[in-house]
């Protein structure tokens, strides 16, 4: 099949050929090849200035990522044929790396899938497209999903503010089969009840999975606080694995009455507390009425979404780790943790090193993190490396 092309500016080829996929509007030559004549999701040959192939892409001539690399390979067709090379790949790792079917089957660019998430909680696909390339391809996407993987409901989310950018809509659409209104999942030994439907993002964070298992093992018998809790998955492993209470704290009330039925479901609703609050509010309350926790989880949601927010976000992040390390017991334990790609994780180790030595307390990182093995890291895409976490030992002054 035969692509129409698209042309760079002189020298914008060297970061495509060092491996990273994203092509940017002012590094069209929009003389040779006007973004204008391009419909958006369509798939184009990208060429460097001389007129060597660099691979096909597909294109949003609105959007500041105006081409996303989908094959180096010039002479593919982006089809049927290659959605199921891609997504058989990334099944056959993840089935490597896990025993049981939850986890991200799809991580974007890190699976040769730009613009694509999927979440697999067993027989239900929960599915994020961000980019009209992709949304282009949804229903050959489906059909794959559905000879690959026989599942019972593929759900596409929608949701994302992504999709704005795109001028796609945000409604969500059930794409095959039923899908229930709780699903059961498991992770780490215990199960949870998820919304897949109504829950944030797809449903679930499956990128936290080895870090919550890290902390568990270190819980037993602690009082642990967990901010920012959603549905309980750093809690509920702890109080599993022997912490002797557990406070969840979170601002949605959907996402406290799941954290509560799956402590139910775990045997450990009797070690646990469900608070509705506001988090800064909470630690707030909690430095006034002197309280103190054995461990402290501190897991916010991206508190900058975009480069223009990173003063803002990084004194929210600041903010936030200053005041829980006021409430963390002498010998305590604090887990802090950006999913802000924008926050480096040399910015979050200066928060934690300021905040502890503006309160006067030594602390140390005994351990770190980052996300699980289903969601790789693309080596030329810092941007498919987001999150960083900090395991650190706090005490007094020494």
């Amino acid at each position: 099949m035969s692509y129409r092309e698209l042309f760079l500016k002189k020298h914008e080829d060297k970061r495509l050929r060092q491996g990273h996929l994203w092509v940017f509007s002012n590094e069209i030559d929009s003389k040779r090849s006007p973004l204008e004549q391009f419909e958006a999701g369509e798939v184009v040959v990208v060429n460097d200035s001389a007129g060597k192939p660099l691979g096909l892409a597909y294109i949003n001539p609105h959007a500041l990522i105006c081409a996303r690399l989908l094959t180096r390979k010039t002479n593919s067709s982006i089809g049927e044929k290659f959605f199921k090379t891609r997504l058989t790949q990334a099944l056959a790792l993840r089935q490597r790396l896990f025993d049981k079917p939850y986890y991200r089957l799809v991580f974007g660019e890190s699976d040769g899938l730009p613009g694509l998430v999927i979440d697999r909680y067993d027989g239900v696909l929960s599915v994020q497209i961000t980019t009209a390339g992709m949304e282009k391809h949804k229903s050959v996407l489906v059909k794959v999903l559905t000879d690959l993987l026989q599942p019972s409901a593929i759900l596409l989310k929608n949701d994302n503010s992504q999709r704005q950018l795109e001028n796609l809509s945000l409604e969500p659409e059930l794409a095959y089969g039923e899908l229930p209104q709780r699903l059961l999942i498991e992770e780490n030994g215990s199960r949870f009840l998820i919304d897949v439907a109504e829950g944030q993002k797809t449903g679930w964070f499956y990128d936290h999975r080895c870090s919550r298992a890290q902390f568990a093992a270190w819980a037993k018998g602690l009082k642990v606080l967990d901010l920012f809790s959603y549905a309980g998955a750093w809690g509920v492993t702890a109080a599993v694995a022997g912490a002797a209470e557990v406070i969840c704290v979170d601002s949605s009330e959907s996402a406290l009455a799941l954290a509560e039925q799956s402590a139910e479901l775990n045997g450990v609703r009797n070690r646990m507390q469900f608070v509705r609050s506001d988090v800064f509010e909470y630690l707030k309350q909690a430095r006034e009425q002197n309280l103190h926790f054995d461990a402290i989880v501190l897991d916010p949601p991206a508190l900058i979404k975009r480069r223009k927010d990173y003063k803002a976000g990084y004194e929210a992040y600041r903010r936030l780790n200053h005041l829980a390390l006021q409430i963390l017991a002498n010998d305590g334990l604090l887990v802090s943790a950006s999913c802000s790609h924008h926050l480096s994780r040399s910015d979050l180790h200066e928060i934690l090193r300021s905040s502890a030595r503006h309160i006067d307390r030594h602390l140390v990182f005994f351990a770190s993190g980052g996300q699980g093995p289903d969601h790789p890291v693309l080596p030329a895409m810092p941007e498919t490396e987001y999150l960083k976490t900090f395991f650190c030992a706090v005490s007094g002054r020494i």
